[in-house]
């Protein structure tokens, strides 16, 4: 099949991500329609923490995209209570709190999401690099406060692979408030006009970047490559927008109806 060819419709998109303990791409939903248990590994309330659960909040996203039927928990670590309120303000959705998942549920697949170097664990595992600099009480941190925009240091967060460290220099956090600023924007105005529904070969890229690794850069790349192609209509951009954004968790429709 041709490299631009679309897969036929009887095709199956399966994510896939690199166990940690191997080095190996292993399907994240090995049976169709089978139970997966995220277990997630948080040792602290810090923003590696957060990030961590940044990381299963997307690996769940993604496999319920796939019709994947996924049981998310957070075990053990420090300061649960803080960790859960941060990861919330972050748009975190929540996750089950079990103290004892021996038994399952006769899930086809563990995955566990893990710090980098953290407690060894069997099955297959995600690691999730340092948040540079790290800071032990995110709450002090400028875009986790009250009546900040946590989107932001979400989006910072979304802009480096799991696999290497975020740096959330002012920088990059400066790039981060100002894309999430135009984009929402311009969500808006795309909505005023009438919808077109998102190219398949925009869905295709898409679902080809996240379904690999999760690879989240390679998401907001394409989202850039929507937002200049100038033979796109703007109801295309829109539905592009909004179809991402049930994986990226950016709240970029927040700003439909506002003045422009």
């Amino acid at each position: 099949m041709p490299a631009c060819a679309r897969p036929p419709a009887y095709a199956r998109l399966v994510l896939r991500i690199i166990d940690a303990r191997s080095g190996e791409p292993v399907d994240a939903a090995p049976a169709r329609r089978g139970l997966t248990r995220v277990e997630v590994h948080a040792p602290d309330f810090d923003t590696t923490s957060l990030r961590v659960l940044l990381v299963a909040d997307l690996l769940v996203r993604a496999l319920e995209l796939g019709g994947t039927p996924v049981w998310a928990l957070l075990t053990g670590g420090r300061r649960q209570a803080e960790l859960r309120a941060g990861a919330a303000a972050l748009g975190i959705r929540p996750f089950e709190d079990s103290p004892d998942v021996s038994a399952g549920l006769g899930e086809a697949q563990v995955i566990h999401v893990a710090v980098e170097g953290g407690t060894a664990t069997d099955g297959v595992r995600i690691d999730v690099a340092p948040a540079q600099p790290d800071i032990p009480d995110p709450s002090a941190h400028p875009d986790t406060r009250d009546g900040a925009d946590p989107g932001v240091l979400r989006l910072a967060l979304l802009a480096r692979h799991h696999s290497a460290p975020a740096l959330l220099e002012a920088a990059a956090l400066d790039e981060a408030r100002d894309t999430l600023a135009r984009w929402r924007g311009a969500v808006a105005r795309w909505a005023r006009l009438p919808s077109r529904p998102v190219p398949d070969e925009v869905r295709r890229r898409l679902r080809d970047a996240w379904e690999d690794d999760l690879d989240l850069p390679r998401v907001l790349d394409i989202l850039h490559d929507v937002e200049t192609e100038p033979e796109l209509p703007d109801g295309a951009r829109f539905e592009t927008y909004a179809y991402a954004d049930r994986l990226l968790g950016l709240d970029l429709t927040r700003d439909l109806g506002s003045p422009s």
